[in-house]
């Protein structure tokens, strides 16, 4: 499934962005003052059901920049198997040393600017601070590369990168908005509304072959791990789960619940991993918040409506599997 691509030539700032980009999203990959571009990791219940606060006007969605607060995601020159990039800090040294979040020091997540080929992986860090994994890419076409981490010392980020998979490329529609998704035998369902600039709360129950899922099994610390992107942009939202393993309260299924906020009417593209009998499955929706539009191809209008900041923990809000 990984279709490798080389990575010598690439310039950070300068990829091509395909579709509708809006709001913060009209440059790719821009490289913007500290003070300017503070991100936050979603904790959903904690002001569950209240208006965001003043301080939205300041924020932005993470991974729509490949540079913020003096850290910067810079892919390297890898084979053509791999793929590879480093962390340098505001020192403009590579960074070697990250805390864990969700049982990993790094989480890379990939997709298509068609918001196809969802894949999440876990690079591993050399010495001289160098990740690598075997490439995640896939189809051509541009590719978004999310790194999200949280440096030692320092807040948790989500930092992003377009990366050119060479070959013809034709665009995938997005499926229209459903409130189910089958993978592998499974269905998952989802209830609850996306609300712009507030935090709503979705639950997903899993069932296999009409049965409900009752074993899920723990995956990097959860029962799940839900991840929304933004068409058009491709702002990225961590979302995280209402409980976890061994809390005491957490069933292991069939439901998950999540509570995610996001900042602006239009449409997401929401990916959900879970873990069942030792394998990792990837459920996909389509899901429209406020006055967006319910078909693919067009990004939601007007600017973008940035989101508070909070931290819990996890690197910028947003993630998947590997």
């Amino acid at each position: 499934m990984n279709t490798a691509t080389k990575l010598s030539g690439f310039t950070l700032g300068l990829a091509t962005v395909f579709g509708a980009a809006y709001g913060v999203g009209h440059v790719a990959d821009p490289v913007a003052p500290a003070a300017e571009t503070r991100h936050d990791s979603t904790t959903g219940h904690d002001d569950a059901g209240h208006d965001t606060g003043s301080a939205a006007a300041e924020q932005i969605p993470g991974g729509l920049q490949v540079s913020d607060r003096g850290y910067t995601l810079a892919p390297i020159t890898a084979p053509t198997d791999e793929f590879a990039f480093r962390i340098t800090g505001p020192d403009g040294r590579p960074v070697t040393t990250f805390d864990e979040a969700h049982d990993k020091r790094m989480h890379l997540i990939v997709t298509r600017r068609d918001l196809s080929g969802f894949r999440h992986v876990h690079p591993e860090m050399a010495p001289d601070g160098t990740w690598r994994v075997a490439s995640p890419l896939g189809e051509p076409g541009t590719w978004r590369a999310f790194a999200d981490f949280t440096p030692t010392g320092a807040e948790p980020l989500t930092l992003g990168v377009d990366v050119p998979v060479p070959g013809p490329f034709t665009p995938r529609p997005l499926p229209a908005p459903a409130a189910s998704s089958t993978i592998d035998g499974y269905t998952v369902t989802i209830a609850g509304t996306l609300q712009p600039g507030r935090t709503a709360e979705l639950t997903l129950n899993v069932s296999r072959d009409g049965a409900p899922v009752t074993d899920l099994q723990p995956y990097l610390g959860a029962y799940g791990h839900l991840v929304a992107l933004r068409q058009g942009d491709l702002a990225y939202l961590h979302v995280h789960p209402d409980g976890e393993p061994g809390d005491g309260r957490t069933q292991p299924g069939p439901q998950v619940t999540f509570f995610a906020e996001v900042p602006s009417a239009g449409t997401y593209r929401l990916f959900l991993d879970f873990q069942h009998q030792g394998t990792v499955r990837t459920a996909e929706f389509t899901l429209t918040a406020g006055d967006a539009p319910t078909s693919g191809g067009t990004a939601p209008a007007g600017p973008a409506t940035p989101r508070p900041s909070a931290t819990d923990g996890h690197g910028e809000p947003g993630h998947a599997h590997n």
